[in-house]
């Protein structure tokens, strides 16, 4: 392998985890055309199409996706040697891109990422919220955070905690419904619904107890796509709703909130980071899912 194909490969790292040619060109130190001849370069080797590139925007090919997920590990190994050799494995620098599940950002990380930047003064953070997890290598994604057990098996995945489901209402909506002795009673609520990403559907309402699970088919009027959302509709007394506990913990500590079945508290729904590497994970990557794992602790 020679130089200039290394040097290709190297531009198409940076133009895909920088989402363009001006930023890549700016994050390497060169000019935008000195990219685009470097692309084309290596395009001509290769004898294929790697980026398909409109006015407003770049993506892999087909081809150019295939080529990258072989050649990005090896391109991490050279990075994480370089690192070793200069004897700063542990440090914690450069650009970190994160993609995110919307509640998880918005409910729980919101107001920490401050902290975690002031403790790390040579990262840069970009999070990115999507509902879904997409294809982190074309993205130039570095590490998901995502609730739910992982789908598929091309991502490699870190278990970040078993987080407690609570079944909650406001004290508004129990002063006029008054409030249910026991799962079963929903039946006779006002339920909001969430749908799971994932499958489309709405969640299922279980109730779990010393290894007893209990199932509830909920009829609701409400459902809704947006945890934000559920949480202010709940918390206006709209209806009754379940949630993850790390999200309303402050609701719960004000009585803003009423947690209706302490006694059936054993679901728990898992939290995960996924990569897509292989390999040992960069000190950065490292060091994000060491912070949203403290977080959610």
């Amino acid at each position: 392998m020679d130089g200039r194909l290394l040097t290709g490969v190297t531009v198409l790292d940076a133009v895909i985890a920088s989402g363009g040619f001006s930023r890549a060109a700016e994050a390497l130190g060169m000019s935008a055309s000195g990219v685009s001849h470097a692309i084309a370069r290596l395009e001509a080797r290769l004898g294929v199409r790697l980026l398909d590139r409109t006015t407003r925007s770049i993506a892999l090919t087909d081809e150019g996706r295939r080529f990258y997920e072989r050649v990005r590990p090896s391109l991490e190994e050279i990075e994480e040697a370089a690192v070793d050799a200069s004897g700063a494995s542990a440090r914690v620098r450069g650009r970190l891109r994160v993609n995110i599940d919307p509640f998880f950002s918005r409910l729980v990380l919101a107001g920490h990422l401050g902290g975690f930047l002031a403790t790390y003064p040579e990262l840069a953070l970009e999070t990115i919220t999507r509902e879904h997890v997409g294809d982190l290598v074309a993205d130039g994604v570095d590490v998901a955070v995502r609730f739910g057990e992982p789908l598929g098996a091309s991502l490699i995945s870190r278990k970040l905690a078993d987080i407690q489901v609570l079944t909650v209402a406001s004290p508004r909506y129990l002063k006029r419904h008054g409030r249910p002795q026991a799962p079963l009673d929903l039946l006779k609520h006002q339920c909001i619904d969430f749908r799971d990403p994932q499958t489309g559907r709405p969640y299922d309402w279980e109730f779990h107890r010393k290894g007893k699970v209990l199932p509830v088919r909920i009829s609701s009027r409400l459902v809704l796509s947006d945890a934000g959302t559920m949480l202010t509709e709940c918390l206006a007394g709209t209806g009754i709703c379940q949630v993850l506990a790390i999200a309303v913990k402050d609701q719960l500590a004000k009585g803003s909130l009423v947690n209706l079945f302490p006694d059936w508290a054993d679901e728990t729904f898992p939290l995960y980071a996924l990569y897509p590497s292989r390999h040992h994970p960069p000190a950065k990557v490292r060091a994000f899912i060491d912070f949203v794992s403290r977080t959610v602790h």
